[in-house]
């Protein structure tokens, strides 16, 4: 079974400078951050309890995204690519990249994707390697 996303953990690396190294990586590949979850302070405003640094990053490639809704308006269901970067319990920080090949076979007809997948694919691979 395919995994759903990319992980990579960086020991010793609080979770603001992780964030921080995610975005200039996602940046350098094409992407940009354009919305935002701040799942800690959600779960203290709604439930009054205590979480982990935890933040939801929607990461967004204009021109693979464009492409893709022109193709196919739904695929916008699946955009834009999460990013979770997250304190862990040694001190460091957790990323997660969601796998585009993984959200693509929630797309009955794939005809026409594959090659904007594979490109999102690449450089969301790339992106993690270099954080």
């Amino acid at each position: 079974m395919q995994s759903m996303a990319f992980q990579r953990t960086l020991d010793g690396v609080s979770h603001a400078e992780a964030r921080s190294r995610v975005e200039a990586a996602l940046k350098e590949n094409g992407f940009g951050v354009i919305t935002e979850i701040d799942v800690r302070s959600t779960i203290k405003e709604k439930l009054g309890k205590d979480f982990r640094n935890y933040s939801i990053l929607g990461a967004c490639n204009p021109e693979i995204a464009h492409r893709a809704l022109e193709q196919r308006p739904e695929i916008g269901l699946l955009l834009p690519c999460n990013v979770v970067v997250s304190d862990n319990d040694s001190g460091g920080s957790e990323v997660w990249i969601v796998d585009p090949a993984a959200m693509i076979q929630f797309v009955p007809d794939q005809t026409g994707l594959e090659e904007l997948m594979q490109e999102a694919r690449h450089r969301l691979e790339k992106t993690i390697h270099s954080i």
